[in-house]
Order: structure tokens, then sequence, then C-alpha cells
């Protein structure tokens, strides 16, 4: 008898691959801008499209919330415009696959930091081989460069953390776009700073809200649907690919090409990702997911808000 496929694996597999070509795609576009806008008012537009968007469709409820409340979603929000200033900052001086590849370290470290399992030493050695390996290019990397892309890795940690305290506290998509305002108003000073009249340029605002959309509305849209159906642990494996799906955007888009040692690095940090999320070290629930719920959202990142 033939086997039939899958359908209802290949379908969320799908569009969770779909979510990171996006989210890289748009990072790639926005580095090819960076010679005629600022990262940071890039970072801004990515945020304002973002959050309008979220805010039209989801329309969170604010009535009722408390104090606490409040200071997490706003903590949330904090994480996420650190976390994508910082890896614009990066990428602005370094290849867009190998900032990738750094700031996974953030969430890489925050899943295996709590294991007591001898196996998942394995997977910090890989990963630590993987850094080495990325030393090795010393001449192509700016220190600065790297040194943001470590940043975003924290804050993305930090965000994933803060994630499991806002889904529970906001309902569905609630406390995402409620952060996604409180992210987009906190980079509005220093990006009206950063950009001067540039920020103003018709062309310049409709390529930022394209970023915004590959970015950040279309993998949302495309994972919170998967996320009904995809186990997490899957989806933890999926989300291991984003070093090696930015690195081959930014072939195609900025013909930004690595050495082959850079691409035994990201091998290594990917294969990392993988062991740890296979192992049960996850790299980080969904916003709003409830281990105790087949619904939830996007852990960062990194890919969908952290590039």
């Amino acid at each position: 008898m033939t086997r039939r496929p899958n359908r209802a694996l290949l379908g969320p597999v799908g569009l969770v691959l779909v979510g990171i070509l996006s989210v890289q795609l748009g990072a790639a576009i926005a580095k090819g801008l960076f010679g005629e806008i600022s990262p940071t008012a890039m970072v801004w537009l990515r945020l304002v499209t973002s959050s309008l968007v979220l805010a039209v469709v989801v329309r969170p409820r604010l009535s009722g919330r408390s104090r606490r409340d409040w200071l997490v979603v706003v903590g949330f929000g904090v994480s996420l415009a650190s976390m994508n200033w910082g890896i614009y900052q990066s990428f602005s001086r370094i290849p867009l696959g190998i900032a990738v590849t750094i700031e996974f370290i953030g969430p890489l470290t925050l899943a295996l930091v709590g294991s007591r399992r001898a196996r998942d030493l394995v997977w910090v050695v890989l990963a630590g081989v993987g850094v080495v390996l990325l030393g090795f290019q010393k001449s192509d990397l700016d220190p600065l460069g790297v040194a943001y892309a470590l940043l975003a890795g924290a804050a993305w940690a930090a965000y994933i953390l803060l994630s499991a305290s806002t889904g529970r506290r906001w309902a569905g998509f609630d406390g995402l776009a409620v952060a996604s305002v409180v992210a987009a108003l906190g980079m509005t000073v220093p990006a009206l700073l950063a950009a001067g009249g540039s920020l103003w340029d018709g062309r310049i605002l409709l390529l930022g809200a394209l970023v915004g959309l590959l970015s950040s509305v279309i993998p949302y849209s495309c994972e919170l649907v998967a996320l009904r159906s995809l186990r997490p642990a899957v989806f933890g494996i999926l989300m291991s690919l984003e070093p090696a799906a930015a690195a081959l955007a930014a072939i195609v888009v900025l013909h930004e090409h690595l050495a082959p040692v850079q691409w035994l690095a990201i091998a290594c940090v990917v294969a990392a990702s993988i062991g740890a999320t296979r192992s049960g070290s996850a790299l980080g629930e969904p916003p709003g997911h409830d281990t105790d719920h087949d619904s939830g959202e996007r852990a960062a990142a990194p890919g969908t808000l952290a590039t």
C-alpha cells in the first residue's frame, strides 16, 4: 500500500520555512539600504510597520490591566527594541550570516544553561567550536559588529524569558502587539536623530514598510497558523536553520559570500541548536505559548523579530 504524505506536518513545516526565508530576505533588503538610511532608522520603520499592523488586527485589550502586567509588557518591548537595534547595527558592520550566527549564541546559551545532563555539554562544545572558527577570520570581522551581535543575542535571551511572562498575562497576540508599540515608541527619538531628512523619502518609507512586512508581519502570520499543529520541538529544530538562511539570503540579495571556514562555523552552531532542541532544551517558548495547549506565537526570533 502506498503511504500518503503527512499533510498535517508538511503544511506547518512549509509555513515555518516561508517565515524563516521571509525574515532573512527582509534583513538582506534592509542591509542593502544602509547606504541611504541608518540602521537605527530602518529598525524604527520595521517596528512601526509591524506595530501598526498588529494594533489594527489584534486590537489588544488594555483596560483592567495591573501594574505588573504593564511592567512585564514594557520590559518585553524594551527587549524587542534592543534585539532588533543590536542585530541591525551588527550586520551593518559584518556579514549578515555571521551576525545571525553570533546572535544565536544568546538563545542557545539560555537553552543549555539550565541543563544538568552531561550529553548537553556536547552542544556547548560544538557551539564553542563554531565561535572559535569565526575567530579565524578576524580580518573580516569588525569587533564592534561582533559586540552588537552579542548584545542582540543577550536581548533575544531576555525576550524569550519575558515572552513567557507576557504570555501568561496577555492573551493571544495582545502582549506582542502592545510590546511592538512600546518598542516603536522607544526607538522614535533615536531614529529621528539618526535619519535626518532621509526618513521622509517616499521610496525609503515604502521599502521600510516592505522590510516590516517581510521581517515581522508575514512570519507572524505563517507561524501562528503553523504552531496550531506543529510540535514545539519540531519548531525549534526548524528555527535552528536561521543562521544558514541568513547567509543564503545575503548571497542572493547582497552578493555577500563567506569563506569555507565561516560556513563550517555556521554549521556547528546550527547543529548545536538542533541538538539542544532534540535533547529537550527548548530554544524558547513563543510569546503567548502555554505548554498545556496547542496554540502559541513565535519566540523571536529571531528570527521574526531579531533579524
